[in-house]
């Protein structure tokens, strides 16, 4: 009694609860069409019969196939090659890639590089598990960041503090920009993920620390921002060659350079007191640029003005000598004639710079005439203003001396004195 209820309620059989009969003697139902899942073995079945039917046509081969028969190993293997053939077209087909503009193909076969592809463009290679490619941006514009991340605000302390020459702190934030020169050198000389950018963000780490630390804190901050950066890149290039990791540095921006902020308000008041030296040292300059061009004006003036007076001197000197030579010549001519024209010249000169006073020896007057303003006015048209009127002064009692022996007399005394002069 167990197994025809077994049979009857059993929840495999695919006519449970249908009104079949669960006791048939072949052991097969027939579905109604549409009800349940397909069944495996019947499509295989059908797929056999199919495939068997098509090379039969296409080889020639004569009598239907059985319906109750399974497949041949004929057509079972020629169902196999078929499948051989597609997945072969496929495998091959799977080879095919394309190179994007601006990036490059390493070839790996069996993982050993073999070729770089840096042509763009549609092309194939030896399918998986032969041969693999990888493709390298080479035209990107790599960007790290050293001291910071995403902004300057958010500070990596670590980096970005560094000592310079004069033993000052300064905190700096920079950003390296750089390509890919070798894509050969950077897919197999460096580790792969994200060690090669690690790689770049230390080298820029130590050529900056290195070339902070050769300058001062001034140099740094202001003087010299430039240059610190345009040096940091050369060296920095120079730690990536040694490297091998084949890359090339094209810019260093330095986003901020600062004193730490512990220490900022009394860098401000040394960098105030700086500012205030060196204003007044250009003022100092400044009053020096102006007091010593005046001075040595001055001086080569008055250098110029000695130069003159010694010129004049000296040629007055040898004027006067040259007319002594020449009064000699003609002394020696005729004595008397010399001394009577030195006599008459130089009581010209002296009464030229005298007032004149005409004394009349037959009287007891003296009689005081300015001819000098009287001249004066003469040549003016006009009468002499404050002309001093001619004034009598009684001389004192004396014997009057005859006019032609004053003369005389004075004219022998001048004799006497040129003679003992000669001598």
């Amino acid at each position: 009694m167990w197994k025809p209820i077994t049979r009857i309620f059993s929840l495999n059989d695919p006519g449970w609860g249908r009104g079949g009969s669960g006791g048939s003697g072949d052991g097969q139902r027939r579905k109604p069409p549409g009800d349940g899942p397909p069944d495996l073995d019947e499509l295989w079945r059908d797929f056999n019969r199919k495939l068997n039917g098509l090379f039969r046509k296409g080889g020639g081969g004569s009598g239907p196939p059985s319906g109750g028969e399974g497949p041949t190993l004929k057509g079972a293997g020629t169902g196999i090659g078929v499948l051989a053939g597609v997945a072969l077209l496929l495998w091959l087909g799977s080879g095919f890639y394309i190179v994007p503009e601006g990036q490059a193909a390493a070839i790996l076969r069996f993982g050993e590089f073999r070729t770089l592809n840096d042509r763009p463009g549609f092309t194939w290679r030896i399918p998986y598990p032969v041969e693999v490619h990888e493709l390298v941006n080479v035209q990107q514009l790599r960007q790290i960041e050293v001291g910071y991340r995403s902004n300057v605000k958010n500070k990596v302390l670590k980096e970005s503090l560094m000592l310079t020459q004069d033993q000052s702190i300064v905190d700096m934030q920079y950003a390296v920009q750089y390509r890919l020169s070798d894509p050969v050198a950077w897919l197999f000389n460096n580790n792969p993920g994200p060690v090669p950018d690690e790689l770049i963000r230390q080298g820029a780490e130590t050529a900056m620390r290195e070339t902070v630390g050769r300058k001062g804190v001034d140099q740094v901050l202001y003087e010299e921002k430039e240059a610190v950066a345009k040096d940091a890149q050369k060296l920095m290039q120079a730690i990536v060659d040694r490297y091998k990791a084949g890359v090339a540095i094209i810019d260093v921006t330095i986003q901020q350079a600062q004193p730490p902020e512990q220490v900022q308000a009394a860098f401000e008041d040394a960098n105030k007191a700086a500012q205030d030296r060196e204003r007044l040292i250009n003022e100092g300059r400044a009053y020096a640029n102006d007091v010593i061009p005046k001075a040595r004006g001055n001086a080569a003036r008055l250098f110029q003005e000695a130069e003159g007076y010694k010129q004049r001197v000296i040629a007055t000197a040898e004027g006067d000598a040259n007319r002594f030579r020449q009064v000699l010549t003609e002394y020696s001519k005729a004595p008397q004639v010399t001394r009577d024209r030195m006599y008459l010249e130089t009581m010209q000169q002296v009464f030229s710079n005298t007032s004149k006073i005409y004394i009349d020896s037959r009287s007891t007057s003296l009689l005081s005439l300015p001819l000098d303003r009287l001249l004066q006015s003469s040549a003016a048209g006009e009468p002499a203003r404050g002309a001093v009127p001619p004034v009598v002064v009684t001389p004192p009692a004396a014997a009057p001396l005859e006019p032609a022996a004053d003369v005389n007399r004075a004219r022998d005394g001048l004799r006497s004195r040129d003679r003992d002069t000669s001598r």
